[in-house]
């Protein structure tokens, strides 16, 4: 019998084999490829006889196999995302035959014990709305208020689903938020979950793959790549921070985690709940059109309020060397008197994003890209945050010497210098993701900051994602006037979730906590509706203004990226693309144009824009338009399937 056996490799379509023994559609195989052997799965399509080439034998049939519905959601997802299907493939089984041919202790996967935890009112009526989806597909929206216990109530939908030998998949946005999780995770389950992401060990990974595909494991917490791993009785699917941004996959293969997240449900023919404080654009356009269900949950743990808030006119404050006004000074010495903690909020890693000569005027440029080195101070070097090229500063003036650096703009690093300098006395850490690359150094820093040995953080935006620091109770964003420019048409709707879940972290545990917006634009509008907690008005406003300018999610985009080392190249091949594209009916091409970030990484890039009808599907018309180009070496081709930024 003939068998099409598709191989975790850039290829998009499988190659026919004899197949020997019985095989089903899903079963993991071993075949010749060349002068190798490989792993493959035997794959959907009708047996075509090859011209001229002798038809080979499968070697050997394991005992895995990934199952026909993730063969369905894997081809599917290679349809929607414009990506190689093999290459969908690997992100499944990886490097395959280190797990199969490996030899591991499988009892290294935990145990269940389950712990029993009391629900408040919201809490239990929250459980019992996600429980009416039973086990059929359907998408539910969890919204609470940061602190309102909404991990609780997905662990107890959780702790009935394994009950039943199903297994539940969590996945969250950031690997730096599973170190937290996991201690949350033990006080309720009782033992540590099983994690998955990019840099467990391979060992973990044979473990971790070896359970899911058997059923021993019944709860994986992970990122991104988690999303397509062989579950063998998948029975629930929890996003967590479901408009966390950081979802989106932009290198390699570009998705959107939560969006595929929702079609592998839909493909497995199981729940999935989303959950969030403030809702994407999108999750909330499809609650106002019924698509989803919808619960919130109001109160807080204990019913601790939210945080006051302060507004403080830059404007009239007269600072002097430095970015931390009078004012906010004397309101964060009340906490720290008291105890407490305090964050100092800036959203630019680094010391500082802009180095210019006073002198010549010379800037600090990356030599690969066209992108200004922000300057670290405790590493006394410029980096480039895209390609991450460093040198030191230092560079010969055109008038006489070396240049004279003055450093404009603060970053987490000025802010912590600042701060050292106003609370001498203080013990101060940057929470930042320069400064937690290393695990046993993040450990050590949350167990400083839970036992209260630090008084002052001075973070990120990474510090507003799930963290629970009990004693943390004053807030300060140092620049509220800065955070979100970019290209992005999703700024204000990032704004509002961010200003929204970095208030959430302050006084989960006190009647007694404040956040402070020092801002050079007091009526700015997006400031005060969230003061007055008016999130969902101003979510309401974004919709009818992406609906008015043909906007997502009203309309489909997707951007072709054009890149050479050539700028001309560039261009040019972008021009001949769009000629191409726009035989294809029913869709708008606009460009191409220079990317707002012209060269990355020594290549020059060029946009086009495909913007079509949100309910169409022409992704396949497109691809064949793409793979049927006859396109120069010189350039190189990225497609961004519902793209978040447009640098």
């Amino acid at each position: 019998m003939k068998a099409q056996v598709l191989l975790p490799k850039i290829f998009n379509f499988p190659f026919t084999y004899n197949l020997k023994k019985k095989g089903k559609i899903g079963d993991i195989v071993k075949v010749p490829f060349g002068s190798k052997k490989e792993i493959g799965v035997i794959w959907i399509g009708n047996y075509r006889e090859p011209k001229n080439i002798k038809i080979r034998d499968i070697d050997e049939k394991t005992d895995y196999s990934i199952g026909r519905k993730l063969v369905n959601f894997i081809e599917w997802f290679s349809s929607y995302n414009m990506v190689p299907v093999g290459l969908v493939l690997k992100m499944a089984i990886g490097k395959s035959d280190q797990f199969i041919n490996i030899k591991d202790n499988l009892n290294e996967i935990k145990k269940t014990r389950i712990e029993n935890f009391q629900l408040n009112d919201e809490q239990s009526k929250a459980l019992k709305f996600l429980e009416k989806s039973n086990n059929k597909f359907e998408v539910s929206v969890l919204q609470g208020t940061t602190g309102s216990g909404k991990t609780l109530v997905y662990f107890e939908r959780i702790k009935k689903i394994i009950k039943k030998n199903n297994q539940a998949l969590v996945l969250l946005p950031e690997i730096f938020l599973t170190n937290d999780f996991k201690s949350r995770f033990f006080e309720f389950f009782g033992f540590e979950p099983a994690i998955w992401h990019s840099k467990i060990t391979p060992k973990q990974k044979r473990i971790i793959w070896k359970g899911i595909i058997n059923n021993q494991i019944k709860i994986l917490v992970g990122a991104r790549s988690a999303l397509l791993l062989p579950f063998k009785k998948l029975g629930i699917i929890i996003v967590d921070e479901e408009h966390d941004t950081s979802y989106k996959q932009d290198e390699g293969v570009i998705y959107n985690a939560r969006d595929m997240a929702i079609s592998r449900a839909k493909f497995e023919k199981i729940p999935i709940h989303l959950v969030t404080s403030i809702p994407s654009i999108e999750t909330y356009n499809n609650i106002q059109n019924k698509k989803y269900r919808h619960i919130k949950i109001f109160k807080r743990f204990a019913n601790y309020p939210l945080p006051k808030t302060k507004i403080i006119n830059l404007n009239l404050k007269k600072i002097k060397n430095r970015y931390i006004a009078d004012e906010t000074i004397d309101l964060v010495k009340k906490f720290l008197d008291k105890g407490d903690q305090v964050l100092f909020f800036i959203n630019r890693r680094g010391f500082a994003p802009n180095l210019i000569c006073k002198k010549c005027g010379n800037k600090e440029i990356c030599q690969n890209c066209s992108l200004y080195l922000t300057f670290h101070k405790l590493k006394n070097k410029a980096i480039c945050h895209y390609c991450s090229f460093e040198k030191k500063v230092e560079k010969k003036c055109k008038f006489e010497g070396n240049c004279e650096f003055i450093m404009y703009g603060p970053g987490v690093e000025k802010i912590f210098d600042e701060v050292r300098e106003v609370f001498p006395e203080k013990k101060s850490s940057i929470f930042s993701s320069d400064y937690l690359k290393n695990k046993e150094k993040t450990k050590i820093l949350f167990k400083e900051i839970n036992e209260k040995k630090i008084d002052i953080l001075i973070g990120t935006q990474m510090i507003s994602k799930g963290f629970n620091f009990p004693k943390l109770n004053c807030i300060v964003v140092i620049d509220a006037d800065f955070t979100g420019r970019g290209y992005d048409l999703r700024t204000t709707e990032k704004n509002i979730q961010l200003y929204h879940q970095l208030s959430g972290r302050a006084g989960r545990f006190s009647k007694d906590s404040l956040v402070i917006y020092q801002t050079l634009s007091p009526k700015d509008l997006i400031l005060n509706e969230l003061i007055k907690n008016q999130s969902e008005k101003l979510l309401k406003n974004e919709l009818l203004l992406r609906e008015k300018n043909e906007l997502p999610p009203f309309v489909r985009l997707i951007a072709i990226i054009i890149s050479s080392k050539d700028r001309s190249s560039s261009l040019q091949g972008a021009r001949e693309i769009k000629i191409k594209l726009k035989q294809i009916d029913s869709l708008e091409v606009l460009g191409p144009v220079d990317s707002p970030l012209l060269k990355v990484k020594k290549k020059f890039r060029s946009r086009l824009l495909i913007r079509f009808n949100s309910r169409l599907m022409l992704q396949n018309k497109i691809t064949n338009v793409l793979n049927g180009l006859k396109i120069s070496s010189k350039i190189k081709l990225t497609v961004d399937v519902d793209p978040i930024n447009f640098v």
